[in-house]
């Protein structure tokens, strides 16, 4: 047996037949664009200001780690561009946001939710709530907080709260009456059919809503920390581009994507397959 062999079987026996060939599917398009990659540096088909080598990418993760001067002249500020730090205020900001919006957003939508009139009365409210961008209040966030920590974290409530608080609305909605009325006609309190009925009926809605605000949230973050942040991956692309440091603004493009995708997969994935398993929306065999 081969060490190719040898390995192949040892994947299969960790991750399963079906589980690695979804991970090797999923891998080809990366393949295919790493190897367009390589191939436009070798070949000159653009020019590195355009399309940096990947060498140079590898290269601005120690140039960052050691710490740098400031923009200067094109921003009027010093400030301390250590790769780590740029990350850890981007995932600052999120991890907070994601604290005070989950909780408070679920717990106003299900009390919205559990009366129907009160409900269809706020429906509206929430439409209109996300259908506003949370970039859009970026100049607005500017003017009453100034740049900086204030004006990222109001624009990331405003993404995560309103999608959190829609999709639980409508959650705790969908729920059938008679599932209430049940617990009800057995001697249940309201709190007992908040954390019974509710709140387990409303649960696929609600981590699907946690799993979108997170999306969005990524993005309105990005954008915030380009244009009103003071720290974080988003100032550090706006810096880098008007340095003209493409390496850097690849980097970071990079990082928010590679961040992404491994919060999706490990995390946000597995948490809502588990949820709609768990309250009988789909069967899995044992």
């Amino acid at each position: 047996m081969s060490v190719l062999q040898a390995a192949s079987i040892g994947l299969q026996k960790r991750f399963g037949r079906q589980r690695l060939r979804k991970i090797l599917l999923g891998s080809i398009p990366f393949a295919v664009l790493l190897v367009m990659w390589q191939m436009n540096t070798s070949m000159e088909w653009l020019p590195p200001v355009y399309i940096p080598p990947i060498g140079t990418i590898w290269e601005a993760i120690y140039t960052l780690s050691e710490g740098c001067a400031g923009a200067g002249a094109v921003l009027s500020m010093q400030y301390e561009c250590l790769f780590t730090n740029h990350i850890l205020s981007s995932l600052g900001r999120v991890g907070l946001s994601l604290v005070i919006g989950i909780p408070s957003g679920i717990a106003l939508g299900v009390l919205a939710g559990m009366s129907r009139r009160f409900a269809h009365a706020l429906e509206p409210i929430g439409v209109f709530a996300n259908a506003i961008s949370g970039i859009a209040w970026v100049p607005l966030a500017i003017v009453w907080f100034g740049t900086g920590w204030l004006t990222t974290l109001f624009i990331l409530l405003n993404t995560v709260f309103w999608l959190i608080f829609f999709n639980t609305l409508l959650g705790v909605r969908g729920v059938p009456r008679v599932y209430e009325n049940s617990v009800m006609t057995m001697g249940g309190n309201r709190w007992a059919i908040i954390t019974q009925v509710y709140i387990p009926g409303a649960l696929p809605s609600i981590v699907t809503g946690v799993r979108m605000s997170m999306g969005f949230g990524w993005r309105a973050l990005i954008a915030a920390e380009m244009i009103g942040g003071d720290s974080g991956l988003g100032f550090m692309i706006f810096v880098s581009a008007a340095e003209y440091k493409i390496e850097e603004v690849f980097l970071g493009v990079l990082v928010i994507a590679i961040m992404w995708m491994i919060t999706d997969r490990l995390l946000l994935i597995p948490l809502e397959r588990w949820t709609i398993q768990r309250w009988g929306m789909v069967w899995r065999p044992d």
